[in-house]
């Protein structure tokens, strides 16, 4: 039986990641009366483990590489050496800035932080547990944005000490001599080359054939190019049979068993959703490969009650979950709006080089049934990329050859986490490559490689 409810909302909102508090935000700026529960701290993993707190780290490592290749520049430094504690200590001064800044949010929207773990006792009662007390609440609507934690596989034990998670590899006492990262999808590639790039010796492990494997194939080999280039080790179509004691981890090298070893073994093979322990089962919310069924609008088979975020099917990015929330706390609000778009979803890596992509692959778009123009500019022939030193990389477009239509972009190369955008846009407008080409970009900067690349599809670039 449920406490006696104390306060009534007009939506309560469980989880305070970039899907909840987002989502908080705007239903309140919509005039709803809005609470969030929330276990830990606001922002949730992204910002206090994950988005902000790694680029902290990963801008760390840049600079200090800016330094050792002073001399390119034509500028003389004396050695420069790594500062590991002040590394860890500015990435989480960056992540403590940035909760406060969601604390000021809240407060400025008279948002209510219920401090706690919550729970669902019927489809209007959310329970808030914390410190043996249990508190129940009361709302019209309820949002789960609980999102997902580090991906347990049973041979591959983490004792949170010499195999670890991401949270201890952004919070380690001391610099490892080496490392291997068991997984080179986005996590490990970004700790990949943070470690590698402050002296850690890394070995890379993934399963499938390619770093980043939901990319381009020669996106990811130009980014296997890059890190090798660093001293860094990748082993590609390697399974990891388990993880022994002393950092030994016993692999499978295309058919082959070896053992590689080192001081910390980090896995980095992906999230799970949270979604246990909520009471949704009780109420008959319907889940599918561990993840909640929604519809388009993010409602559940529950009345009143909806999800966004990683816990639903799609790709676990933050600002897919910032999308969703908005979108559904407007359609409860009685607004009209447009369901989200997962094909014009950016997906950005922050290693060096970064890598950019959305929309389709060329192999996903063909098959899909289009017939396709694919046009690449290099940085190498860019004037911004020569005077700045990042030659390393190029943009690559996709274009439907029938109709037009800008079916896909995937970049490589110092700052494409910006360029994306543009594409974004020009998707969503349904721009033709020729009013890409016919917009003028400034001269010299990065983003008239965008410009190069859809005149190559079309046979029209000038500076190839």
């Amino acid at each position: 039986m449920a406490n006696p409810v104390t306060s009534t909302y007009d939506l309560i909102i469980i989880g305070s990641g970039p899907g909840g508090y987002v989502a908080a935000i705007r239903a309140a700026q919509l005039g709803m009366r809005v609470a969030v529960v929330e276990r830990e701290a606001l922002g949730g993993v992204c910002l206090n483990w994950g988005c902000i707190p790694t680029k902290a780290l990963l801008k760390s490592a840049q600079v200090f590489n800016y330094i050792q290749e002073a001399a390119h520049y034509g500028i003389q430094v004396k050695e420069a050496t790594v500062d590991f504690p002040g590394m860890i200590q500015r990435s989480r001064a960056v992540a403590h800035d940035m909760n406060k800044g969601i604390q000021f949010l809240f407060k400025k929207h008279n948002i209510t932080t219920l401090y706690g773990v919550g729970k669902l006792h019927d489809n209007k009662t959310v329970s808030v547990q914390q410190n043996g007390t249990t508190t129940s609440y009361r709302a019209e609507h309820i949002l789960l944005a609980t999102g997902s934690r580090h991906r347990p596989l049973p041979n591959l034990n983490v004792d949170h000490r010499q195999v670890i998670g991401y949270r201890e590899a952004m919070s380690l006492d001391q610099q490892p001599r080496s490392m291997i990262i068991v997984g080179a999808g986005y996590i490990g590639v970004e700790f990949a080359y943070f470690y590698n790039s402050i002296g850690t010796q890394v070995i890379l492990v993934e399963s499938q054939p390619q770093l980043l494997p939901l990319e381009e194939a020669d996106i990811s080999e130009k980014l296997a190019q890059s890190f090798k280039k660093t001293g860094m080790s990748i082993y590609t179509s390697t399974e990891v049979l388990d993880i022994q004691p002393g950092g030994i981890v016993r692999a499978s090298i295309q058919g082959r068993e070896e053992q590689l070893s080192a001081d910390k073994v980090l896995v980095a093979v992906g999230v799970a959703p949270n979604i246990e322990g909520l009471g949704l089962e009780g109420l008959g919310g319907a889940t599918q490969a561990g993840r909640v069924v929604v519809d388009e609008f993010y409602r559940t088979h529950v009345p009143n009650l909806y999800a966004i975020g990683d816990m639903i099917q799609g790709p676990a990015l933050a600002h897919v979950a910032s999308a969703e929330g908005t979108i559904c706390v407007e359609k409860i609000a009685g607004l009209q709006p447009e369901p989200l778009d997962y094909l014009n979803i950016p997906s950005c890596v922050y290693c060096q080089p970064e890598v950019a992509s959305i929309g389709y692959t060329t192999q996903a778009a063909q098959a899909a049934g289009y017939t396709v123009k694919v046009g690449k500019f290099p940085f190498s022939a860019s004037g911004k990329a020569c005077a700045v030193g990042a030659k390393d990389g190029f943009v690559k477009v996709i274009f439907d050859a029938q109709h037009g239509e800008w079916l896909g972009a995937h970049m490589i190369g110092a700052h494409v986490t910006e360029l994306i955008s543009e594409v974004s846009v020009a998707r969503k407008l349904e721009t033709t490559a020729q009013e890409i080409m016919r917009s003028v970009h400034p001269h010299p900067t990065l983003s008239e490689s965008i410009v190069e690349a859809v005149a190559d599809a079309y046979q029209e670039a000038i500076h190839l």
